[in-house]
């Protein structure tokens, strides 16, 4: 093989290359993609801190005893299946990445035998704190913004009616259940 073929052969190799990236500049400059405004998307914490609308709207339409006499059981069991993922819910369940649920109402926070609580758990326990209906409520709310050193992952239900029926559901959850507060 000769120098002229050789030449041939590198020519069209070059010709080739410099024509894909023609093409690929050619192809960014008609189809670049949009940026977004803001990077990725608002938790509803942050939401809470940021304007004063949630926090009026985290308050509760109504009193605690009233949103649990409203409260379905049906629709609270269907609610707790996004819980199951990290908590047990049947007697003498095991401990998953969060505690078992079972008897959690009227509870003392920090109790579950052999998980290991977040700080803020710990000294609300070592304050003598139980897990009442309010309290439940509170954290189902907005699990960081109850104790902000939880592990807990979850965000949050925002929905007043949807956790006075998870309430309802977990209050069942129980050889004895707590009472239900008075109205």
């Amino acid at each position: 093989m000769d120098s002229f073929e050789l030449n041939k052969i590198a020519g069209g190799l070059l010709a080739t290359l410099l024509f894909a990236m023609g093409v690929g500049i050619v192809a960014d400059t008609l189809f670049k993609p949009k940026a977004p405004l803001v990077a990725g998307y608002a938790l509803p914490a942050a939401e809470a801190a940021g304007s004063a609308a949630p926090a009026a709207a985290a308050a509760p339409a109504e009193p605690m005893p009233v949103r649990l006499a409203k409260g379905d059981l049906k629709k609270g069991e269907t609610n707790i299946k996004a819980c199951t993922a990290c908590h047990s819910l049947e007697k003498g369940g095991p401990n998953k990445v969060g505690p078992t649920l079972y008897g959690v109402v009227d509870r003392a926070k920090g109790a579950a035998a052999g998980f290991n609580y977040s700080a803020g758990i710990k000294e609300r326990a070592a304050k003598g704190e139980k897990w009442d209906y309010e309290s439940l409520d509170a954290f189902i709310t907005a699990p960081k913004g109850y104790i902000a050193s939880t592990m807990m992952g979850y965000a949050g239900l925002p929905d007043p009616a949807k956790r006075a029926d998870l309430l309802v559901y977990l209050r069942s959850l129980s050889d004895n259940p707590a009472p239900l507060p008075a109205q």
